[in-house]
Formats: C-alpha cells, structure tokens, sequence
C-alpha cells in the first residue's frame, strides 16, 4: 500500500473503523487534531490512540474505556522528527532527558556522523540500553574512527592494500552490530588523507550487509565538484544509497550555484544513482580552526588571506570554545585580531598554533577550539532544502555553541515554511519524518499510521519557532507543545519528564 493510498483510508476513516477498539487494552487517545501524517498530504482533523509503544488507530477514533485523553486543542499531530545528521549523542548518557533534542520535537536521531562513532559500536549500544534515554538513538560507523584503530599516528599518508583490509574486517564487525552503514569526514583527520579507492572498498563492504552511506564530503568549498563527484561514484560503483550530510555551499565564489547543484544530484539520480542529502537551516557551520585549512598548512599566509577573503570574513569567524585563552569566547578573529593589534590572518594563523600548542601539552583532552564559520547565503540555504531529496538535519548537539542544536527543526517550521513560504507545513514536516526515515532505511517511523511506533510531536503551526541564536545557543523554541517517544510522553508544558522511553534502533535487513 502506497501512503497516498494510506492517506485515502485514513481520510475516510476506515483504518480508524477497523482498528477502533471497543472494551480492549487502555491506551492514551490524542484528540483534536490536524494530522500531518508525514506523506507531505493534506491535515486530516481526527484523533489517534496509542497502545503500548505503538499507533493502534488514527481518524475518526474514539476513546476506549479507561483511556487517557489529551485535547489537541485544533494543534497539529505529527510523526516524532528523525534528525538525519545529529551529535546529539555526546553526554547522553550523563543527560538522558536530552533536552536540545525533545525540545523540538526530535524523537530519533542518527549519530556515528562525520567519519566518528564509539567502537566497538556493541559496547556503546549496550550502555544506551542500559542509561535508556529520552530518545531513539541509532548509529553510523565511522570511516575515521576505523581507520585510526588500524593506522594510528601514521594516518598522513594513503592506507596500504593490508590495511584497508583491516579496516574492513572491523566495518564488517560494526555493520553486524547494527551500524546502518558507513559515515565519513573527508575533511577531517584522519580521514582527509585517504584517497578515493579506500573508501570505496569500505562502502562496498557497507553495501554487502545492506547499508548506506552517509558523508561529509571532501570539501565544501575550494574543490566542492570533485567532492560531489567522489560521492556519487561511490553511490554508483558500491551500489548502496548515499546521503551528502549537511549539504552546503560553503564558499562566496559557489553562492548562487544551488540549482547547478541539485541538477547535478538529479542526473546522477535519473542515472540509477540512489543519492540524497540533508541540510540544516543555517548560514553558518561550527568544527574547528585547523579544517579551514585543507592543506593543514597553518602558518601560510596567503592560504590565511584567501580563506578569510573567499570562505569567510574575519567577522564571520565567532570563537565558539578556545581553552588556551576563555576570553576569546564568543569573539570573532575580527575582535580578537583588535584586542591583539594585529591583521586577522596573523590571528587566525596565531590562534591556530597557540590550540595546537595546548593540545601537545594536554594529550586527550578534547573541544581544545572551535568556531561558528558564516559562510553560506541564505537563498542557497532555501533552495537547498527545497530540493526533493533533501531533508532535514540538525548536526547539533546537547550542549553546543552552535544554536542549531537547540533550533533547527522549529526554524525550519517558523521561519522557512510560514514565513518565507519556501515550502508548505505539509512538505516541512515531511522533510523531518518519513522522508528522513527513508534516507535512513527506518521501519515503523516516520508516519502516523496504525503500525507505527508512537513517535509523535504536538506543535502549534502559528507559532512554533526558533529561539536560539549564536550568543545564547540553548534558548528552547516556542510552539513544541508535548512529544511522545514509543507511546511515552518526554516533553510536555515546556519542560522534559522523568519518562526515558528511547531505544537503540539498529539496522534492518532489507
């Protein structure tokens, strides 16, 4: 059944008829409400009851016996959101309500993104089990994370034909744990030093259990079409689908290249090539100083001056974490460069060498610096995320500098959809649901329908927005009025409850 055709039935309430029970179970009934069923079809008013972690009826429901009764109050009812490219993962375990997530009605996110992932990835998904969050929580595994375990320090350099094969007996290892596939960070160490035919063999192995491929491609800005290139030759000679994470132009000289960009992914898609993308609704990305500079030449100049000129201005650099000096907090390289009387690129350059000198004297530590990069337009953001085969991301985490870890998916609600009208509700809350669910290859999620789980997110259209900005990054968004995970409410009134309904969801076999 098609969930056009889905739709129909529900419409016309008989799902609802045949599933409406009578003096059964007790289960919680959700009504009045405008469903948003997650197809990108029309809001259906009617109801929906939940029994045990699953949808039992939607439409023309009626409460059962003994049920508990929410009033939607006319709100709109739609599927949990599923957060494709999410780092919402780190300290779960410490903030098990995860309230950068539910906050904004994210009910499922997937983690092990930009080539890293805990290893052994059955380790990590056992400790999830056991601290039961908020939230689902699946994983990736990560090309990076898998090639340090084989190479160690030595990573500046191509893997040896031996070493490949190393790394694809542990991705065998994590594929069979459940990872859905592979993730890669092509602009991060170590994974920037790998070459092409690496990392196709690993998603070959990936492709033999089933999975996918998910990448923060080479380069987002200075070599961004062969980075595009590399992508879809993986998707066609490794026959498995690949997803661009965080789709962006990321550079002044590709602004306003976005239809160039989607024309592309759809020749390649018209060619069999199953590819797909997620993009958050920003203009501005947040990683560290060193991957500015591909080349990991740092003390170059005029690489310092093109960077500041063609990627982003010296303004539009903000310090987000710099633990050899706090005070450069929420500074931009611009301020910095000011308070040291100096011309920005010798800042940059100088804040570089003075993070890398820290972590030498502090082995391990980690979030040594970070930075919040203004580097996108918001047009190309718009028709980004537009595109038909693009959905929606936060990349955000439980405790970032970067607000689109508290904002993303509100924002895309408030401001692209109601107010710039870039797509109606109806298509947003789709990007956030059954069509990430089937990027991700989940079963049983994304949809309102009876057989789903009762991941669930009650939001007012009129105004759910975003409220977090680069200063104050953990402001919670409006209009999230409760959210349900596997039939449990986790957010309600404004605040996270006790309930830790979350699973570790792991991939499924074809």
């Amino acid at each position: 059944m098609t969930i056009r055709q889905l739709s129909v039935l529900i419409a016309a309430g008989v799902l609802a008829a045949c599933a409406r029970p009578a003096n059964g179970p007790t289960g919680t009934t959700i009504t009045n409400v405008q469903i948003a069923d997650g197809s990108g079809g029309p809001l259906i008013r009617g109801a929906v009851r939940i029994l045990g972690d699953s949808i039992a009826a939607v439409g023309e429901v009626k409460p059962s016996a003994g049920d508990s009764v929410v009033d939607g109050q006319g709100l709109v009812l739609a599927p949990g959101f599923i957060d494709t490219h999410s780092h919402h993962d780190a300290g779960l375990t410490r903030t098990p309500d995860a309230l950068a997530a539910v906050s904004q009605g994210i009910t499922t996110i997937i983690a092990g993104q930009d080539g890293g992932h805990p290893m052994p990835l059955v380790a990590a998904m056992e400790s999830l089990a056991v601290t039961k969050p908020a939230i689902n929580v699946a994983f990736y595994a990560g090309h990076g994370t898998i090639r340090s375990a084989v190479m160690g320090d030595d990573f500046k350099r191509h893997a040896t034909a031996r070493e490949v094969d190393s790394m694809a007996i542990l991705l065998k290892r994590e594929m069979d744990a459940g990872a859905l596939g592979l993730s890669s960070g092509l602009e991060y160490d170590p994974g920037i030093n790998s070459d092409r035919s690496e990392v196709l063999a690993l998603a070959k192995v990936a492709a033999a259990s089933g999975g996918r491929y998910i990448s923060h491609i080479r380069s987002e800005d200075r070599w961004f079409w062969d980075a595009i290139d590399e992508i879809i030759v993986i998707g066609r000679e490794a026959r498995l689908p690949v997803q661009v994470s965080h789709m962006k132009l990321a550079m002044i000289t590709l602004w306003n290249q976005a239809d160039s960009l989607t024309h592309v992914l759809d020749r390649a898609r018209a060619s069999g090539v199953d590819i797909t993308a997620d993009v958050y609704p920003y203009t501005y990305w947040q990683s560290t100083l060193t991957v500015l500079f591909p080349k990991r030449d740092f003390a170059n100049r005029a690489e310092a001056e093109k960077i500041l000129k063609d990627i982003a201005k010296p303004e539009g650099l903000l310090i987000g974490n710099f633990k050899p000096n706090p005070a450069y907090q929420g500074k931009t390289v611009a301020d910095i460069a000011v308070l040291r009387h100096e011309d920005p690129a010798s800042t940059l350059m100088g804040l570089i060498k003075e993070a890398l000198a820290y972590e030498k004297a502090h082995p391990g530590e980690e979030g040594v610096e970070s930075v919040v990069a203004t580097s996108m337009s918001d047009p190309d953001v718009a028709r980004l995320l537009a595109w038909e085969h693009t959905n929606v991301s936060s990349d955000g985490d439980l405790d970032g500098r970067h607000p689109r870890g508290f904002g993303a998916f509100p924002r895309v609600l408030g401001r692209l959809s109601r107010e710039q009208k870039v797509f109606p509700l109806e298509v947003a809350i789709k990007k956030m649901t059954s069509l990430s669910a089937a990027h991700m290859g989940l079963r049983r999620r994304g949809m309102v329908a009876p057989g789903y789980f009762a991941d669930l997110v009650l939001l007012d259209p009129a105004t759910v927005i975003d409220h977090s900005t680069p200063a104050e990054p953990h402001l919670v968004s409006s209009g999230i009025a409760r959210v349900w995970v596997n039939g449990q409410t986790v957010w309600v009134g404004g605040k996270t409850t006790t309930a830790r309904p979350g699973r570790v969801l792991k991939r499924q076999a074809p």
